[in-house]
């Protein structure tokens, strides 16, 4: 090997020596190895010969070593160019911890004058046994502490490097402890388990022996001796947060500057946990020199000079000590990283911003450039950009190195988020990496794509019938989540054809502001219920709209008065004669008093009253149906003939009224008699025609009304759980026609009241009282009130009077 490298050797110089014109020869160099401790005098190699001299001109050429070692461990022989070791080698005075060790030595030739370099290798030789700096440990554990408890103890040294170094920790056997090794870095740090639990009262000390043996052939080894005290007590030790505290310290910082603090937790109260921190004892001591820890807060300041280029890496074991009685203890690591400094921050340069993007903007838009320089080198001028986190843009980078651009990374939405605040952070590789921050605005420029939208749909507008036109009944609003034109609105009203629309021909709609007018006053005993529609439009282009649909309802006022159906009136008063025979029972029904009022409700809940009687003894008035009935027999001493006034007034806010007059003669019962027959006679011809009609009347009505309850059962059966019928029968009516009916709206629920209803029961458009009313939703599918039909049925068989309103 060394003659290969003599020859390459020679061979360089030889060209050199050309190159230089015979001045000065450079070689190549030239590594040997020996190892250390050899004797004295020991030949490491043949410099002359492997670097291709004339060994017998090397005396008067002054061969000879001239720098490398300042006690000149070799030295190398004139007469034949032979390197020998001149003084005993010791690698660990020499090179210390350092991994390969290397002597450097310059050769020097004169006559022409040549330069050669040589390198021995110094290697190692397991000549050193691991060592403790102490001979004893001694440590206290509480009996209380559980197995698997953990105690580091000391760790051994040795000079040696390598498969020399220290390998492994034994234990010598015993029933309690064992030793486990966990590695740190390159160091292998012994700890003491504990296996079973510890009795005071049995054994109040255990005497152990730790030796620590390296990997030499043959291998070395050293002992430490071991004693471990049992106490009572405090049996919670520190916990430090973290195992190994890792954390960087640029070179040259000042005096007192926090490294980091170690941070230790202690479940004990009082002195038990109470914590005081230290350094190892088995630290270099140099360590003292360059920090300092605060043993009650644990934090490490620097306290010497930290210079990158002496020490690169510091290794700090902290441990953390309560005050309990014994006291508990734990450790951690601490790895100070020396950084060269880094001072300069990235400069961030942003050209090309456009601050407005309109909201329909697809992906990939590009929004701005943006360049980054750092006049740091390498790694400290290495940048890397980045952006704020849920923001739709994103960063592109360049060909060019530190270039970006700023694109559309997601759909923009306006109305969610119409101002972007974008941080943008330029950090570099340095260690600790510097960082500048740059804020970009962006504004989000709206387009029209949102239609307007109603609070609600459909509308109910409840109407008072009678309402002055031209004045304002109801207002519609619609909103808009664009901006300015797109949000700016108009309101129609759909003007079409149909029954329903031509209602809506008499009302007027504000465009700018949606109130609605009523150009006519609206009459509920002509129209009850209608509906029309609006639209708002906004003014983006193109237009959006959406519209609503408005169901308008009538409501009843007292504006019609009772009309009297019987007595008929004629000469416009309403007048009739009865005549009774003088032998009735009382409770004689002698007539009955019918009439009608076209409003619903209240407002058509008809009352009978007598106002003027003759003798008020004899006769009675059911306030409810009209009935006239006797309250007595009649006497000899009876007048033959009396007049009763009777007011007919509904139950409107300002009752409204009309008067009847029955005249009630009192005959003998012959004379009755005798003009019943004379009014059967006249009747007589008129009933022969009447039957006839009569009779298909009742077939018709019955068909239909059984047709009509298979259409009603077929609907119920069809109908959803959830529905509810807006028009309900209502059973506590007993007058003369059944037409009461219940109206529901939305989570409100109405009664149209007739004759015999609660008082308590709420007015609402939908019926007439004393009318059969069929609204309009049912006549469709033909659900009528099952009473109508037998108040119709029984009205054709006694030939009494009907009216019907539809």
């Amino acid at each position: 090997m060394g003659q290969r490298r003599g020859i390459y050797a020679w061979w360089v110089a030889f060209r050199f020596s050309v190159m230089l014109s015979c001045v000065m020869r450079v070689s190549a160099q030239i590594k040997y190895s020996v190892p250390e401790e050899v004797k004295v005098g020991s030949i490491v190699g043949n410099v002359a010969k492997d670097l291709g001299l004339d060994i017998t001109s090397l005396d008067e050429r002054r061969f000879r070593i001239v720098s490398g070692t300042e006690d000149s461990q070799f030295e190398v022989h004139q007469n034949n160019g032979v390197l020998y070791v001149r003084k005993s080698i010791d690698r660990e005075e020499l090179c210390k911890s350092a991994s390969p060790c290397v002597v450097n030595l310059k050769m020097v030739a004169e006559n022409p004058m040549e330069i050669h370099y040589v390198a021995v290798e110094i290697v190692d030789v397991n000549d050193h046994s691991p060592s403790f700096q102490e001979e004893e440990k001694i440590l206290e554990i509480s009996e209380s502490t559980l197995p698997g408890k953990r105690f580091q103890l000391p760790t051994a040294r040795d000079p040696d490097v390598g498969t020399n170094t220290v390998r492994v920790y034994k234990l010598n056997h015993n029933e309690y402890f064992s030793i486990q090794i966990r590695e740190r870095g390159e160091d292998k740090i012994p700890f003491l388990v504990l296996q079973k639990s510890l009795d005071r009262e049995k054994h109040n000390e255990h005497k152990l022996i730790l030796t620590a043996v390296d990997g030499g052939n043959p291998p070395r080894s050293g002992t430490l001796n071991v004693t471990v005290i049992v106490l009572d007590s405090n049996d919670n030790h520190p916990i430090f947060s973290q195992e190994v505290y890792s954390v960087t310290l640029p070179e040259n910082v000042k005096a007192e500057t926090s490294v980091i603090t170690v941070t230790a937790t202690d479940l004990d109260e009082g002195a038990n946990g109470d914590i005081e921190y230290f350094f190892g004892g088995e630290l270099d001591p140099k360590i003292y020199d360059m920090f300092v820890l605060d043993k009650d807060t644990g934090e490490i300041r620097v306290k010497g000079e930290i210079d990158f280029e002496k020490i690169e890496v510091f290794k700090l074991d902290v441990h953390a000590t309560d005050k309990g009685q014994p006291p508990m203890s734990t450790d951690c690591r601490v790895i100070i990283k020396v950084l060269d400094e880094n001072d300069n921050k990235p400069e961030i340069e942003v050209t090309s911003l456009s601050q407005m993007v309109s909201e329909d903007s697809k992906p990939g838009t590009v929004v701005s450039l943006i360049s980054i320089t750092d006049r740091d080198a390498g790694l400290n001028g290495k940048v890397i950009c980045s952006l704020s986190d849920n923001v739709p843009f994103e960063l592109k980078p360049s060909f060019q190195d530190n270039m970006y651009s700023l694109v559309l990374k997601n759909r923009l939405d306006r109305e969610l988020v119409s101002h972007y605040d974008i941080e943008l952070t330029a950090t570099d590789c340095g260690q600790p990496p510097l960082s500048t921050f740059k804020t970009l605005s962006i504004d989000v420029s709206d387009v029209n794509d949102n239609n307007p939208q109603f609070l609600q749909n459909p509308i109910e507008l409840y109407l008072v019938e009678n309402n002055v036109p031209g004045n304002i009944i109801f207002s519609v609003t619609a909103s808009d989540k664009d901006l300015n034109e797109n949000a700016a609105l108009t309101y129609n009203i759909v003007r079409g054809e149909g029954s329903q629309v031509k209602n809506a021909a008499f009302l007027s709609i504000n465009s700018d502001n949606g109130q609605i007018s009523a150009l006519k006053s609206f009459d509920f005993e002509t129209v009850k219920t209608f509906k029309f529609h609006v639209v708002a439009s906004d003014s983006g282009t193109p237009s959006l709209s959406s519209n609503v649909t408005v169901n308008v309802f009538v409501l009843d006022q007292n504006d019609n008065a009772p009309v009297i159906l019987y007595p008929v009136s004629s000469n416009g008063s309403a007048e009739g004669v009865e005549e009774i025979p003088r032998n009735v029972n009382a409770g004689h029904l002698v007539t009955k008093v019918r009439a009608y009022d076209a409003d619903i409700g209240y407002n058509g809940w008809l009352l009978f009253s007598l106002q003027d009687v003759t003798d008020h003894s004899l006769f009675g008035l059911d306030r409810y149906t009209g009935q006239i009935r006797t309250l007595r027999s009649f006497t000899e001493t009876d007048e033959a003939e009396h007049k009763l006034l009777i007011l007919v007034k509904d139950n409107g806010n300002v009752s409204l009224s009309a008067t009847a007059t029955v005249i009630v003669k009192v005959v003998e019962p012959k004379e009755a008699f005798a003009a019943s027959d004379v009014k059967s006679s006249t009747k007589a011809d008129e009933d022969n025609n009447v039957t006839f009609y009569l009779m298909i009347t009742v077939g018709s009505v019955s068909a239909l009304f059984l047709v009509s309850i298979i259409v009603l059962i077929s609907m119920q059966c069809s109908k959803s759980t959830d529905f509810t019928s807006k028009y309900l029968p209502e059973p506590n009516y007993d007058g003369t026609l059944c037409h009461s009916i219940q109206y529901r709206s939305g989570d409100k629920r109405y009664m149209l009241v007739g004759p015999r209803m609660s008082i308590g029961s709420t007015i609402v458009p939908g019926s007439h009282a004393n009318t059969l009313m069929l609204p309009d939703r049912r006549s469709a599918t033909g659900e009528v009130s099952l009473c109508f039909y037998f108040e119709l049925m029984y009205s054709l068989l006694t030939h009494k009077d009907l009216t019907l309103s539809s």
